[in-house]
């Protein structure tokens, strides 16, 4: 899944050259090294060495992003004894998980649908923990509109093709494929507020909220509501690395997560931590809303009586059943093999009773 704002901003940026993650001042209350974790477990985790944390889509405020920003800013990682920086991705899934198989990334935000892809293409990641159920991608159509089929023969505006999610939502609920003219658009969203197309693809808590804040709500149709299997807030790793160092995996988790609670209560502040590590132009505002819109949108479809963060392989099979049918996959997996490329133990590991352990063991 490529990030809300923009798609691919091609592998030329090379990730090596962009600055990582700063822990310096600006009022966060950092935690003391090593303060939350055992000396034995510390110097397991001193040993994994250097973990490279490859964000999705730049300092975006987004589920699997912003707490992770959060939680070197406040010294999670330091009381866990992890060695952490951070290094802006680009948008570009297909280059985070080369980066990540190569071993040039150590953990970054991929969906569960794209780690099934991944392998697929021979990339090889594993997916450690997610957070719902329900994917980004959505259909924006004007209030006039007020079912799928009402778009045939209309046309339909994306950013280079049409995502998966979105088509199975439109055969689903009845709308005729064949009949609607698919054009590439540019990622002026006023397209569709000045009619020139009927209806356009789009990521929930981006062009909604961008749009509603420009005085011209839309309504955004979102697969979750039509059944349709997808994934938000999803990580992945290297497998050698998660093999070779559980305890640096389970405790960056650990870290992610707690600060995922801290800026929950504390989103502006958390907003800003990231707003510092970007080059400037940073919309505190739009990315408040994104993050927002996001954990609403977790708290609303996460599984079920299940800690957060952990994967719901029904619903990997389910995906898995979707890309083979829409002939995504060159070499379709079964819901079986596309099980093997995720581990929950990880993220099984860092709660008790369905609460997070911190300090760690």
């Amino acid at each position: 899944m490529k990030r809300p704002l923009f798609r691919s901003l091609m592998a030329i940026v090379a990730v090596t050259a962009l600055a990582a993650c700063d822990s310096g001042s600006s009022g966060a209350q950092q935690v003391p090294t090593g303060t939350a974790i055992s000396a034995a477990r510390c110097a397991q985790n001193k040993a994994a060495g250097k973990i490279t944390f490859l964000t999705g889509y730049y300092y975006q405020a987004s589920a699997s992003i912003l707490e992770y920003v959060a939680a070197k800013k406040l010294g999670y990682f330091d009381a866990l004894c992890l060695d952490v920086g951070i290094q802006p991705g680009t948008g570009d899934t297909g280059h985070n998980t080369q980066l990540l198989a190569s071993g040039q990334a150590t953990v970054s935000p991929v969906s569960e649908q794209d780690v099934i892809q991944a392998r697929d293409n021979g990339v090889n990641v594993e997916g450690i923990s997610a957070y719902s159920n329900a994917g980004l991608e959505i259909l924006m159509t004007m209030p006039d509109v007020t079912a799928l089929n009402q778009l045939n023969g209309t046309t339909l505006g994306h950013r280079g093709a049409l995502p998966i999610g979105v088509q199975v939502m439109l055969v689903d609920a009845g709308a005729d494929l064949k009949s609607i003219k698919q054009v590439t658009v540019g990622y002026d969203s006023s397209v569709l507020t000045r009619g020139q197309v009927k209806s356009l693809t789009g990521f929930v808590s981006n062009e909604p909220n961008l749009l509603k804040a420009a005085g011209t709500p839309v309504t955004a149709w979102r697969p979750y509501d039509y059944h349709v299997p997808g994934s938000l807030g999803g990580m992945a790793v290297n497998p050698a690395f998660a093999a070779k160092n559980p305890t640096a995996v389970q405790d960056f988790l650990r870290a992610g997560l707690h600060a995922y609670e801290y800026c929950s209560a504390k989103s502006e502040e958390c907003v800003g931590y990231a707003s510092d590590l970007s080059a400037g132009g940073y919309d505190k505002a739009h990315n408040l809303k994104i993050w927002q819109t996001e954990t609403a949108l977790v708290q609303e479809t996460k599984p079920a009586a299940t800690p957060l963060g952990t994967i719901d392989l029904n619903n990997v099979a389910a995906l898995a059943d979707l890309l083979a049918r829409y002939s995504v996959l060159k070499n379709p997996a079964t819901a079986e093999q596309a099980k093997t490329y995720f581990d929950n133990s990880f993220v099984s590991a860092i709660y008790d009773s369905g609460k997070l352990v911190w300090p760690a063991p």
